[in-house]
């Protein structure tokens, strides 16, 4: 077995290990919806005993006593310091599954990781200069954003999505993007490669995380906004989710880090383009969409901290922003031709 066998291999070990956390997630967040509706159906029956008690204070008690938050992860961000005392939650039940589904996203991240260090080595350069090691970079910085995060915040009830999404893209990788181990053309044997495209590759994967956040937000908004689709029981999980304002806010901070490190991506692609063709900027499809994304994320974030642009409408911006990120990178390559065509699918790529 070779070097470059031995990269294909770990990324479907990496796919199995990350789809096996898929379904634990899946099953944890099945477990809370059970919890939520025993928790709604015990203040339920409160509020009937309530109705039948005549003392005006005693009744008081009782009411504020059985006003609890039905998600785990907290009362809503919105909500005052009385509100919190009065929301705590019950004693979290074990959450063996949601537990399973991190340690396998931590093996299947570290899979991935020596897979993308094989393929530098069978290549012998860097290993993400074509569509199919960026694809195998950028799930890898998704899920170790998501890692990261998790360390510092529950946000367990993205890993369904997250570990989905990456499993999604190592599989198109494999069967629609992969290409050979080989070297490159010579414009790019720069150490911009590794900073440039480095540096994109991370900003993609925290956008990936963001608009993951995103879609939760806007999925929980228009359930808890009586949405007759979303109102069903088969999208009571959602109510085991941090409520919408907590989703924007982790959306918004992860979008910001992002929007900085594509600034620095565009800014370095012009000093290498000027290193490499003799201009700063030459009006090539893959500069034009990355401005594109520039703009969107840009009007995104000040629109949200000058205009009061919050809630749904922000959460649509991240959606938009998302999809030209994604257009970016399959549909530039793949459609357009221009200086940045190195997806390796095409004849002198």
């Amino acid at each position: 077995m070779t070097v470059a066998e031995l990269s294909q291999d770990l990324v479907w070990a990496a796919a199995t290990a990350l789809t096996v956390a898929l379904v634990a997630f899946a099953i944890d967040l099945a477990r809370l919806a059970g919890r939520v509706d025993a928790e709604q159906t015990t203040v339920r029956a409160g509020e009937r005993a309530d109705a039948r008690v005549q003392d005006a204070d005693r009744a008081e008690v009782l009411a504020g006593a059985g006003a609890s938050s039905a998600s785990p992860y907290g009362p809503d961000a919105s909500g005052t310091a009385d509100d919190a005392v009065a929301d705590a939650p019950a004693p979290e039940p074990s959450r063996k599954a949601a537990n399973i589904g991190i340690s396998l996203t931590w093996l299947g991240t570290a899979l991935l990781l020596v897979a993308i260090v094989t393929r530098g080595i069978a290549a012998g350069r860097t290993p993400w200069a074509n569509m199919y090691e960026f694809t195998l970079v950028g799930a890898f910085v998704a899920l170790a954003v998501f890692l990261a995060v998790s360390l510092k915040r529950d946000v367990r009830f993205l890993g369904s999505f997250v570990t989905g999404l990456a499993v999604l893209f190592l599989v198109l990788a494999q069967n629609a993007f992969f290409v050979a181990a080989t070297g490159v053309q010579p414009a790019l044997q720069s150490y911009w490669l590794v900073i440039h495209v480095g540096v994109a590759i991370i900003a993609t994967g925290i956008f990936t995380v963001a608009f993951v956040t995103s879609v939760l937000q806007l999925l929980r908004d228009s359930r808890d906004s009586g949405n007759a689709f979303l109102g069903t029981r088969g999208w009571r999980w959602l109510d085991s989710t941090p409520g919408p304002l907590q989703l924007e806010a982790l959306s918004f901070r992860l979008n910001a880090v992002a929007f900085v490190l594509w600034t620095f991506t565009i800014i370095g692609g012009a000093i290498w383009a000027e290193h490499a063709w003799g201009r700063y900027w030459g009006w090539d499809p893959k500069e034009v969409w990355s401005f594109v994304v520039w703009i969107v994320y840009a009007a995104y974030l000040h629109a949200r901290t000058t205009r009061g642009w919050s809630g749904r409408r922000a959460a649509y911006f991240v959606i938009v922003g998302y999809a030209c990120v994604l257009f970016n990178f399959t549909g530039v390559n793949l459609l357009f031709n221009g200086k940045h065509s190195y997806s390796g699918l095409n004849p002198g790529d």
